[in-house]
């Protein structure tokens, strides 16, 4: 009964609420916010958050600005109270001081953002509100650490127990069509013929995660061609003019493209599962599939090349490749991970550094961060729990001995400034 009656009292409040309109409240925001977080009646509450929410989508980035400043100034934690609590907790650990101690250290913006949340469809808008918030805080730090709230809420709210995996076909309703062209982040989607080429055939594939409360909105999807053999370019792939492979006789699934949908969302994971899952799910299907890697970019190789004094435009394609293996496998960070963010990503969900490609994409931006060189990262899935647990612990890079083989002739030939 307790289902039904939230079930009965959203849909009233969805067809009703939003249709009868709010009176308008003029009063400042710092007031809303505090009756928000006072409040002790749902209803009362969310006409509060819709208020906040309204005023909020109609500001002006300054006025956004601001509204930030009161939630990072103004709703912290007391260290006094945190103090004290954590002094009782010492003192006997009870449910009550133990209790006592989680809400003295947890800040009211976070409760704030909580109750906001109650009201229908509020989920899109803070993830948009998060999305500003990045934009605007970017070098503020006390916005900053108001971020880390934001990041906190929603690594519980997405959770991956919680997203829902769907193929995406050319079957699928136009506005989700549409928002897959908006979002490819990777290879651009040129026109409604582009994305029938890659949605419609049988030996083409691609899987997106929604959330509950966002249906109509991918969180992050990822495309994928079967094929016989390992594709050397991303021409070969997107090529306008192509054979259609036999699903049948497919012997890999290349995932050739994962863009992230939502910037709110950023920093919130999700990629890995989804890659882990789709693989799993498409061995299921099709268990003549021996091969599961990507066609990746390499962002950073360029600008690595020039900072060890390489000039890439006048190195040979075996050149490019041996140094693009030795960028992915021996250039890191002062952490002892990779410079490139695609290799971190690949490597920390326990793939495979397999084997690099020169001209594998001429196009302008493939030319200028990568000299036109790709890379395959391989998905072994008996292998990916290892490699994961040896990346995450160790920063041990795993690749194939072809990789090993050209970041060692590679080395031989670097500058003695460009030696990892």
């Amino acid at each position: 009964m307790t289902l039904l009656a939230d079930l009965l009292s959203t849909v009233f409040e969805r067809r009703y609420g939003a249709a009868r309109g709010l009176p308008r409240d003029d009063r400042p925001i710092e007031d809303l916010t505090a009756d928000l977080i006072g409040a002790t009646g749902e209803v009362s509450g969310q006409a509060v958050a819709r208020q906040i929410l309204t005023r909020y989508e109609g500001w002006d980035d300054a006025a956004k600005l601001e509204f930030f400043r009161h939630l990072a100034r103004d709703m912290v934690i007391n260290p006094e109270r945190v103090r004290d609590a954590l002094d009782a907790y010492e003192r006997g650990q009870s449910k009550a001081t133990y209790r006592a101690f989680l809400n003295a250290s947890e800040s009211p913006r976070q409760e704030l953002i909580r109750r906001m949340n109650q009201v229908p469809g509020a989920t899109k808008r803070l993830v948009g509100m998060r999305t500003d918030l990045l934009r605007l805080g970017r070098d503020d730090d006390e916005l900053q650490a108001l971020d880390l709230d934001f990041r906190h809420l929603f690594a519980s709210w997405f959770n991956r127990g919680f997203l829902v995996l769907r193929p995406i076909s050319w079957e699928s309703p136009a506005h989700i069509l549409e928002k897959i062209i908006a979002y490819e982040a990777v290879h651009a989607i040129d026109s409604w013929n582009d994305l029938r080429r890659r949605l419609e055939p049988a030996d083409r594939r691609c899987f997106a995660f929604f959330h509950p409360a966002m249906p109509d909105e991918p969180l992050i999807f990822v495309e994928v061609a079967l094929t016989d053999g390992i594709p050397g370019s991303i021409q070969e792939v997107l090529a306008e003019e192509r054979d259609q492979v036999d699903v049948e006789r497919a012997n890999t699934a290349v995932f050739y493209s994962i863009s992230n949908c939502q910037s709110g969302l950023a920093q919130i994971s999700f990629g890995n599962s989804l890659i882990k899952q789709v693989a799993a799910d498409l061995a299921l299907e099709n268990p003549v599939l021996k091969n599961f890697v990507t066609l990746s970019p390499i962002p950073g190789l360029t600008r690595w090349m020039e900072s060890v004094d390489i000039n890439p435009e006048a190195q040979q394609p075996d050149a490019l490749c041996e140094y693009a293996a030795y960028y992915l496998t021996q250039a890191k960070r002062s952490d002892g991970l990779p410079l490139d963010p695609v290799a971190r990503f690949h490597l920390g969900n326990g793939a495979q550094v397999h084997k690099v490609h020169a001209d594998a994409d001429v196009s302008t931006n493939g030319l200028k961060q990568s000299a036109g060189v790709m890379v395959n990262y391989l998905y072994d899935l008996i292998k990916v729990s290892q490699n994961h647990e040896r990346f995450a612990a160790e920063q041990r890079v795993a690749t194939s001995s072809e990789i090993k083989s050209q970041a060692a002739s590679a080395a031989k030939t670097l500058p003695e400034e460009g030696h990892a």
